[in-house]
């Protein structure tokens, strides 16, 4: 217990260290860039375009009564954010390494600036959620104000499955190869392209297990009135990511008194 509460109070002194972090993948993510911040809307919109015409028009696959392009677009802002900040949590060790071997400070610190710097893109492409909701004239009610709280707890999860692939990606240097193809299959096994209702029970329980699928479809329902909150989902989901983040804590503390000698 005392060696946690140090743990926590170290964090906590080398504070300033972890903003300049994130703000200096900030200016990376978007020095030299030809078109700057359009980027974090035109991936979101761009996918979504090809999901309405591919999965909404040719496939005619269900949306539940919300409109194709609100039903898509809602589940990738949250999906780009964990895809790509997930595969930068797993490389922030080894692309810092110079700095591990050099100076010391809270390993913890660089996955977790990873996990924020992420947020700029994610709350640049929530903008054009509001647009959607204004063209389609959909007025959410009080459930929308869940939003900051599902992104707070995607955070979490993402900083927490960040600091394993992290640890794991220092000894054993595969992993960032196997990293993009485990997120690629992530997109299937989770309620993107289609709705959870949509799919047949008996496989449904097996998304549940999946923590994305509570929070995917929370973000969905926050801005429809036509949709409902499934709580009891949204509660599994904080329990994985709970979980998740407390293995992921204890994993990486373990493995971060050799990543000097590994990396």
């Amino acid at each position: 217990m005392e060696g946690n509460i140090s743990w926590f109070r170290e964090l906590w002194r080398y504070r300033e260290l972890f903003y300049f972090f994130a703000w200096r993948d900030v200016k990376v993510r978007y020095k030299q860039t030809l078109l700057g911040v359009a980027w974090v809307i035109l991936q979101p919109l761009v996918t979504m375009l090809i999901f309405v015409v591919l999965f909404g028009k040719i496939a005619s696959l269900p949306t539940d009564g919300t409109p194709h392009a609100l039903f898509y677009y809602t589940a990738l802002v949250p999906w780009i954010y964990f895809s790509t900040t997930l595969g930068m949590c797993g490389n922030s060790l080894v692309s810092n390494a110079n700095l591990l071997t050099k100076v010391y400070f809270p390993r913890t610190i660089l996955p977790a600036s990873v996990a924020l710097s992420g947020l700029v893109d994610f709350i640049i492409g929530t903008v054009l959620v509001i647009g959607l909701l204004a063209y389609y004239r959909i007025l959410p009610d009080w459930h929308i104000l869940l939003w900051p709280f599902l992104m707070f707890l995607l955070v979490i999860l993402t900083y927490g499955l960040g600091m394993i692939l992290a640890a794991l990606t220092v000894k054993y240097r595969d992993v960032k190869y196997a990293t993009p193809f485990l997120i690629q299959i992530g997109l299937f096994v989770t309620p993107i392209i289609y709705s959870l209702t949509s799919i047949p029970e008996q496989y449904r329980k097996l998304l549940v297990l999946n923590p994305l699928t509570g929070i995917i479809e929370a973000f969905r329902a926050s801005l429809s009135p036509l949709r409902t909150i499934d709580w009891e989902l949204l509660g599994v989901s904080i329990v994985f990511t709970a979980t998740i983040l407390v293995v992921g804590t204890i994993f990486f503390r373990k493995a971060e008194r050799s990543f000097a000698d590994l990396v």
